[in-house]
């Protein structure tokens, strides 16, 4: 048995959860899930980020008390463990006073370190990734990220953190060639330490930006809002105490994120972990970005898709299958809903769905008694060598090909024809067939968790359950 922790990044509270969080918070909830199957000891972490300049200006601009407003927005991402069936074993959000405790210790550490310094600065800044930007990153004048916003020019008094110090420290770690998924983004990694790092803002005035971590020794800041919410992933293990060594320090550690993560995750927050003396995270993974019908989805052009929205129209388990078979894990993917209703018929109402009743109404009608309880097999490789290496997609593509391998074997062998002339032989093909798809269950229940139960449970109680996925 294995420690492991795993963690998405933590989503900004100035609006409602949106399909590509759902994506990264399913690829977690998947890797939990059949981490656990595996025996391992898993703690899965998710959250929200709460602090910082965009937060502040949105509760203003509504007319709201700020933490009104991230209270608000937090609770709508909390209910994404009820609304997707998730499996996480904390929710931290970086208002919470233990993690504000833990970004404060961070702080203090890498401080005593040598790595935290005050100077003026000057800069243009991107409320919109709440971050400083070089002349070399804009397009257009603009922060790529956010090309509909203007870059602020700020000049003040704030920390810095010693970025530049950890260059070397930095392509140590990243030549481990698993540090990083995708490969490429491994290598954009590399690449942008090797251009120089430069020294960050850590900091902000707070009488400019009252609404953050309070700088320890200096009541006139408040932390970086990037600073203090990188520290959740050791904070909601209630370092530098509670679970923190058995999962953090012994366990293996994986961080899932976006693809424009890699410069916070794989680079900022490790350098903070160098300087803190506490161990690198183990891997990180990065997925793409969700578009609709060929454009970035926006409310502007309404092509925006909630994961509410999903599961309101095809169910809790049917939205888990198509985000995490018909979304590339890290390719950038497109879906509209004439796609999703396609995907959804074909796969789920025509594909496991007809599948289980044409068996399990078979058995209902000519088995005497139910099958008992198939032994446990361990999983085929082609199945967990695409989970273990992200490949989420290919891994049901497997599990579907079973599905479709079994369907056909029924419609060549005929066994409603069979059981007329010989009733013995046509029962020992029912129950060979009731033992592929438990088989095929137990497959499903890191992805589908409540129909992978219901298929098992209608095997073994002999009785054809209803509809799994209703037609549209």
């Amino acid at each position: 048995m294995t420690n492991k922790y795993i963690t998405t990044t933590l989503p900004y509270v100035n609006a409602d959860p949106h399909v590509g969080f759902a994506l990264e918070i399913l690829q977690a909830d998947l890797l939990a899930r059949h981490w656990r199957l595996q025996g391992n000891d898993v703690f899965f972490s998710t959250g929200t980020d709460e602090h910082g300049q965009k937060i502040l200006q949105k509760a203003e601009e509504e007319g709201k008390d700020v933490q009104e407003y991230v209270d608000h927005f937090a609770d709508q991402f909390k209910k994404l463990k009820e609304g997707l069936n998730l499996s996480n074993d904390a929710f931290i959000r970086t208002t919470d006073e233990n993690h504000i405790k833990a970004a404060q210790e961070i702080w203090k550490r890498c401080e005593a370190k040598g790595d935290i310094y005050k100077k003026k600065y000057k800069g243009l800044y991107c409320v919109g990734d709440e971050a400083f930007l070089k002349e070399s990153e804009l397009v257009d004048g603009k922060c790529p990220n956010h090309p509909t916003m203007d870059p602020v020019e700020i000049e003040e008094e704030n920390y810095f953190f010693r970025f530049s110090n950890y260059q070397d420290a930095l392509l140590k770690y990243l030549e481990r060639e698993d540090s990083i998924v995708p490969d490429w983004r491994r290598k954009e990694a590399i690449e942008f330490v090797k251009n120089g790092l430069e020294d960050f803002s850590i900091s902000r005035e707070k009488e400019r930006l009252s609404w953050g971590v309070p700088v320890p020794g200096d009541d006139s800041q408040v932390m970086y809002v990037w600073f203090d919410a990188l520290t959740n992933y050791i904070s909601t293990l209630g370092w530098p105490a509670g679970d923190f060594t058995k999962y953090w320090e012994e366990g293996e550690t994986l961080q899932v994120a976006g693809k424009d993560q890699v410069r916070f995750q794989s680079l900022i927050w490790q350098a903070m972990l160098l300087s803190a003396d506490i161990k690198n995270t183990d891997q990180v993974f990065y997925h793409g970005f969700i578009t609709s019908g060929g454009a970035k989805m926006s409310k502007s052009v309404g092509n925006v898709i909630s994961p509410y929205e999903l599961t309101d129209k095809y169910g809790t388990d049917a939205a888990r299958y198509l985000l995490l078979r018909h979304v590339h894990p890290v390719d950038d993917s497109d879906i509209t809903w004439e796609k999703l209703d396609e995907w959804y018929t074909a796969n789920l109402v025509n594909g496991i769905g007809n599948l289980t009743a044409r068996i399990t109404k078979l058995a209902e009608t000519h088995l005497e008694n139910p099958i008992e309880r198939p032994e446990p097999k361990p999983f085929p490789s082609e199945y967990t060598d695409a989970i273990d290496n992200f490949k989420f997609n290919e891994a049901l593509d497997y599990v579907w090909s079973l599905i479709g391998a079994l369907d056909k074997r029924i419609t060549d062998e005929e066994p409603f024809k069979i059981v007329k002339t010989d009733l013995e032989k046509g029962r020992g093909l029912i129950k060979e067939y009731l033992e592929e798809l438990y088989t095929i269950g137990r497959l499903l229940n890191s992805v589908l968790p409540e129909s992978s139960e219901i298929i098992k449970k209608a095997v073994l109680e002999n009785k054809k359950p209803e509809g799994l996925f209703a037609r549209l």
